[in-house]
């Protein structure tokens, strides 16, 4: 979107957090589509018991401030997320780097 007009620090950061959460967001879900073998809206192709069950918030620290991330659940509990683990709330460097090269692409 390149219609955002950034008139100071403050808002640098907070595009950056929203830039770092939608696509966090993303590799999130497409981790639980590998994780139950389908996508969200392939019911054809689900060969399991386990489904999708909402989202729960957790609160992310980064170098651009404090940031919400859905983060997405099955409802067997199953669900371990890689690119955010369990008990992790900070954002690394590194990540957020791979996170902003990504989204330079």
């Amino acid at each position: 979107n390149n219609d955002v007009q950034v008139k100071n620090g403050t808002d640098v950061n907070s595009v950056m957090r929203d830039m770092m959460s939608v696509l966090l967001e993303g590799v999130l879900d497409e981790e639980l589509d590998e994780e139950l073998g389908y996508s969200k809206y392939d019911y054809r192709n689900k060969d399991t018991d386990n489904s999708r069950n909402g989202h729960s918030s957790k609160t992310m620290h980064t170098s651009y401030g404090d940031m919400e991330v859905a983060i997405p659940r099955d409802r067997n509990g199953d669900f371990e997320p890689q690119v955010i683990k369990k008990y992790q709330n900070t954002v690394t460097q590194d990540m957020e780097e791979k996170i902003i090269s990504m989204y330079a692409k």
